[in-house]
């Protein structure tokens, strides 16, 4: 329905949108050659298809962005935001004929208050920027994705990202105060607030994020910020099953417990990690969890959690005594994904989020999976709010394999919406995705946000073919 509204360029008429949009933009900033163009094409997806642009636009100001979606409107060009392009579900790959328009430039962090305990920042700041520059004046902004260090604060609120600090502290939709939005015909809206507390009206703030960029760019957002808490500290337990160490998941949520990190490895992880890194982590554990306590006392809590984990049947539990040893074992949960990578070179990340209480069959699920397509895939979880990254690794030169990790992934999901889940916790929906979102809504649900989007965006211009 939204791409049958937009018609891409022609050839003829890509010399008129170059020109249109150098009226209002220095030349550094319009890019047109293909030899570089072309890396601005896919995000690191696998299996999403992807255009060829007819521009790439790097903007400083929001006077910038503003022109370009003008001359977007008059010439019926569809916009494809982007921001570092480490998403995993296709959002920001390009439209055959697009613009891109990637926010990179626009970097800028531009107020941080420690009283209000807020950050004002441009879509373009670096997650770990942000974070450090508040961390020296004692606060703390929590959302972490595993990208932290190149993925950019515009990319994690269209994509409502998550990461390892989520079962304590919540995603990014829970840090967005308010937003700075140009729309589709390059008008200026604000959103939300810099107060502590504010209801007035619909909440449009939360609208925009995991909006994947369809409802208009980001330009400008308003972060809430925490006192910075004490060093956390790491335990590792051992496990002879997988579902032993769910099983100690639920006893850790159910008695109560706020653990600052909660991660799972399943063996295959566990042995990939080996494989690569040589951490000398057990190959006989069947499943390695993870626990972190960042309060006042994080022994005496880990001792607890120690407990729990081996009234769950854990085979051995370590807890670290200092920093030091808390990131000896957090870096195994870090190497997980490109260890798995390098399992057979090409992997697909799946994102399925279940209730606590099924995450046990989700991963018994998943073994089956693997078992029925003859596949390596590996999971690991940021267990404690049953959010499961099932990674089927496969030889993407490899024809039948290429088809049977396509399958899997897919019947992963099923699997995760028959357990009472969500086809995706925190990377988005994209092109990957999109006819799961169908299923997961329900014709009604699609129906309804179909209309939210034309009201944002009546041309549909703004990265069309995702989401719906």
């Amino acid at each position: 329905m939204i791409m049958s509204r937009i018609e891409a360029p022609r050839d003829q008429d890509t010399g008129t949108l170059v020109d249109r949009l150098l009226a209002g933009l220095p030349a550094e900033a319009v890019v047109i050659d293909p030899d570089v163009t072309v890396a601005y094409a896919n995000d690191m997806a696998s299996f999403c298809p992807s255009g060829t642009p007819a521009a790439v636009v790097l903007p400083r100001t929001v006077e910038q962005v503003q022109h370009v979606m003008r001359v977007a409107t008059e010439l019926r060009v569809p916009v494809v935001p982007q921001g570092a392009r480490t998403g995993l579900s296709g959002a920001a790959n390009a439209s055959e004929g697009c613009v891109v328009l990637s926010l990179v430039k626009m970097d800028r962090i531009l107020e941080i208050s420690p009283v209000d305990r807020i950050a004002v920042v441009e879509p373009g700041v670096i997650n770990a920027t942000l974070s450090r520059a508040v961390n020296e004046l004692g606060l703390y902004y929590p959302p972490d994705p595993s990208s932290w260090e190149m993925c950019t604060i515009g990319g994690n609120i269209g994509t409502a990202s998550g990461g390892l600090c989520c079962v304590k502290y919540g995603v990014t939709a829970e840090y967005v105060l308010g937003l700075d939005v140009v729309l589709a015909d390059g008008r200026l809206m604000s959103t939300g607030r810099r107060t502590a507390k504010g209801v007035a009206g619909y909440d449009l703030t939360r609208l925009f994020v995991g909006s994947e960029g369809s409802l208009g760019i980001v330009v400008k957002a308003i972060l809430a910020l925490k006192p910075q808490p004490p060093q956390q500290l790491v335990l590792a337990a051992e496990f002879g099953s997988a579902a032993a160490a769910c099983d100690a998941v639920c006893r850790i949520m159910e008695g109560g417990h706020v653990p600052s990190l909660l991660e799972l490895m399943d063996r295959t992880t566990v042995k990939a990690v080996n494989d690569l890194a040589h951490m000398g982590l057990p190959e006989t554990t069947e499943a390695l969890l993870l626990a972190a306590f960042d309060t006042p006392d994080p022994a005496a809590d880990l001792a607890a959690v120690g407990a729990l984990c081996t009234a769950a049947g854990a085979t051995e539990v370590v807890p670290a005594e200092d920093a030091a040893e808390s990131e000896l074992l957090l870096q195994a949960r870090r190497l997980s994904l490109t260890a798995l990578e390098a399992v057979k070179g090409t992997t697909m990340i799946d994102d399925v989020c279940v209730p606590r209480s099924r995450l046990g069959e989700m991963l018994e699920g998943v073994e089956r999976i693997a078992e029925k397509y003859r596949l390596t895939i590996g999971v690991c979880a940021h267990a404690g709010d049953g959010n499961t990254h099932p990674t089927v690794c496969f030889d993407a030169q490899d024809v039948d394999e290429s088809r049977r990790a396509r399958e899997s992934f897919d019947e992963i999901m099923a699997l995760g919406l028959e357990l009472g889940g969500t086809i995706t916790g925190e990377h988005g929906v994209g092109v990957l995705k999109k006819e799961w979102l169908a299923r997961e809504l329900g014709p009604v649900g699609v129906e309804m946000q179909r209309a939210v989007k034309t009201a944002f965006d009546p041309l549909g211009i703004l990265n069309p073919g995702k989401l719906f």
